[in-house]
């Protein structure tokens, strides 16, 4: 769980590389952030136990009787998002999907997305003065790359932010504003599906459609919540990733710039190592419900609770990540990161997020050694409004 800034700093300004965290400890009482109680599990094992264990699942969060997890409606909180289905349900959907993310596919991807890449640094080559690289570089590369694999056209990938903003909202904008958004993007979900079924191509959203026909029975309403879980997904937390990274690298860390450049292997090390240290906003953690009484690190908890998973607290355990190896951007990781998840329900996408991170880290300090920051790092404006959180902009000069 993150901690408050003894300066008192607004948590909301503090870069996500900056947040602190409790020391991890056995599973304690805590609460939802409408009041509602809650168990917080922090320490690596625990938290890994809660996201592998099937008796804690995400379906009865949505119970008519469960407390609310969110002011106003989103798309993580859909009950029909294959995130929050369980069991037979949850598997159905995730085989729909089981050979599109796999190491195996995303490396035969690998040349086009490095395509991508050099694309957009040749237009950042072109411009001088100070260049806002999100705009040019951290927001295009995954639009373009979650574009590509669905094959959405251009008027998609205009609205895909405005969709995002809402499909993630952090509560500040209002329940018939998201309502009316969400529908809109269900609208366009739905359309998208009904158009590959008529005229399949060899894009994601075909085999989807395929791979539903042949598992046959899986309701409309779970697969167009799957497909707009795609896009926004798809482009979000890699937008995110990359944003934040360079901020901490440019702004914290330049003496790694060269290295990341002239080494590809190194790159990977540091976005394997950047994925575990910086979260993607502000949340204290996952949430799961458990089904039966669990014992979780000496600590019953009952049977109904709800438990939130800090993953951020549980990727900092000494027990696990050593202090004397936890800021070293090259070392590798001493265990598998919670970052993504862990379970039935890790995330598809972790190998693709991980292949454009590196990517874009090696190339873009490859073409641009001398790349920095043209303004102090703690005046970035912050993009808010959801759930996830990175610079607004970022101008960098060379």
């Amino acid at each position: 769980m993150t901690t408050t800034d003894p300066t008192g700093t607004d948590p909301s300004l503090i870069p996500l590389h900056c947040l602190r965290f409790e020391e991890p400890g056995p599973p304690r009482l805590d609460e939802l952030p409408g009041g509602a109680p809650a168990w917080l599990v922090s320490r690596h094992a625990d938290v890994r136990q809660v996201l592998s264990d099937p008796r804690f699942g995400r379906a009865q969060l949505y119970a008519a009787d469960a407390p609310p997890l969110s002011d106003v409606p989103d798309l993580v909180n859909n009950p029909d998002l294959m995130f929050n289905q369980d069991g037979p349900d949850h598997l159905r959907l995730r085989r729909t999907l089981r050979r599109a993310f796999t190491p195996r596919a995303v490396a035969r991807w690998r040349p086009w997305i490095a395509a991508i890449v050099e694309q957009l640094l040749d237009r950042l080559e072109g411009r001088s003065g100070p260049v806002d690289v999100v705009e040019e570089f951290t927001l295009p590369l995954p639009v373009a790359v979650i574009s590509r694999l669905m094959g959405l056209d251009d008027s998609a990938r205009d609205r895909m932010r405005h969709w995002s903003e809402h499909a993630f909202s952090d509560g500040s904008h209002s329940g018939e504003e998201v309502e009316s958004v969400l529908k809109e993007f269900s609208a366009f979900g739905a359309e998208l599906l009904a158009e590959r079924r008529c005229a399949p191509g060899d894009d994601l959203i075909s085999s989807l459609v395929r791979a539903a026909d042949e598992e046959g029975g899986l309701p409309e309403a779970q697969l167009v919540s799957l497909v707009c879980g795609l896009v926004v997904g798809g482009h979000d937390s890699t937008m995110t990733m990359l944003g934040n990274a360079l901020l901490f690298l440019l702004g914290d860390r330049p003496e790694s710039w060269p290295r990341i450049g002239a080494d590809g292997e190194a790159a990977g090390r540091v976005a394997d190592r950047l994925i575990h240290l910086i979260p993607l906003g502000d949340d204290r953690g996952t949430a799961r419900h458990a089904s039966t009484d669990v014992e979780v690190g000496g600590v019953t908890i009952p049977a109904g609770a709800v438990v939130l998973a800090d993953c951020g607290a549980a990727n900092r355990d000494p027990e696990v990540f050593p202090r004397h190896t936890l800021d070293d951007l090259f070392a590798p990781l001493e265990a598998p990161t919670l970052s993504f998840g862990a379970g039935a329900h890790y995330c598809l996408g972790a190998w693709l997020a991980r292949t454009e991170l590196q990517i874009a880290l090696h190339r873009l300090a490859a073409r641009f050694p001398g790349l920095h920051l043209s303004e102090p790092p703690d005046t970035v404006v912050w993009r808010t409004g959801t759930t996830s959180r990175s610079p607004r902009r970022l101008h960098v000069s060379w």
